[in-house]
């Protein structure tokens, strides 16, 4: 995890990752409640016997459900010490380009885009957030992720 100290300290960084997350695994489970809390219970998610035979041979995870993690994967990426919070203003382009099957070990980096000062004295981010599957050849996420970080 990377640690900075000031919102101001990510400035010059624009155009570099700032920070990469732990790996974590996608278990039935978790896709399972997923699927509860959407109610988008589609078999290629939720029903492994049938998903054995559909187009990926195992149940896969929702592309929703891989962006969803992106507080986790931010949690142990990095901080910003002198913050009192970070707050999602939303998101730009979102892209899924390879599925997720179940028991998938995944991170995310996270490249600044841009930084814009707010009259408060916070900032507002734009990161690019892009997540791999361990042993897989394209990233299963790429979002454009807009935080605003208070003072």
């Amino acid at each position: 995890m990377k640690i900075y100290e000031n919102i101001g300290d990510l400035q010059p960084l624009v155009g570099e990752v700032i920070g990469t997350s732990e790996w974590l695994t996608l278990e039935q489970d978790r896709i399972n409640r997923f699927a509860d809390a959407t109610g988008d219970h589609q078999w290629i998610h939720v029903d492994p016997v049938r998903a054995k035979d559909g187009p990926f041979g195992t149940p896969i995870a929702h592309g929703f459900l891989t962006l969803s993690l992106l507080p986790a994967f931010t949690h142990t990426a990095y901080k910003v010490k002198n913050s009192s919070a970070g707050v999602n203003y939303g998101l730009d382009k979102v892209r899924f380009p390879a599925p997720v099957p179940v028991g998938s070990l995944l991170r995310a980096h996270f490249k600044l885009v841009a930084f814009d000062l707010l009259d408060n004295g916070g900032a507002q981010l734009k990161l690019e957030m892009t997540v791999e599957r361990q042993g897989g050849s394209k990233p299963v996420c790429v979002a454009e992720s807009i935080i605003r970080r208070f003072p």
